[in-house]
């Protein structure tokens, strides 16, 4: 069926854009001396958040929507999974991404660097509940193609 084909690559979508943010993005940023790395997170983080935010809601409505016409629990699942993400952030990453946001990017703060490494630890729950998502997506489309 085509949404619940839709909602596996928008899951697929927000992975993929989780993951790169782990293994390339982060990595990279770290490199950065400590005024740099913070002038790099902060635009980059709202950039980040923005998108991510309403892929989820995407795949999330499209897998409620598969759920609803195939009865499909994967396509259930798939979609809770997708839109953890937002109370995970709201939760437990909020609290550090408001200490980031409110530092002043024009001057060195070694502070941020030991915040932005939480960060990354934090986001990884990000790319794993959206490579779970995918799966559970993969799962539901698997059961419904002859």
């Amino acid at each position: 069926m085509l949404i619940g084909l839709l909602a596996l690559t928008v899951a697929a979508v927000f992975a993929g854009a989780a993951i790169y943010v782990s293994v390339a993005e982060q990595p990279a940023r770290l490199r950065l001396d400590d005024k740099a790395l913070l002038q790099e997170w902060q635009p980059s983080y709202k950039r980040g958040a923005a998108m991510q935010a309403s892929i989820a809601i995407v795949a999330c409505v499209l897998g409620l929507v598969a759920w609803w016409q195939t009865g499909s629990l994967a396509h259930l699942f798939g979609a809770v999974l997708i839109i953890l993400p937002w109370p995970w952030t709201l939760i437990a990453m909020m609290p550090t991404n408001r200490l980031l946001e409110a530092m002043d990017s024009s001057i060195a703060n070694p502070q941020a660097r030991a915040l932005i490494i939480k960060w990354g630890d934090l986001h990884l729950a990000r790319a794993t509940l959206g490579v779970l998502a995918t799966v559970a997506f993969l799962w539901g489309s698997a059961q419904i193609t002859p």
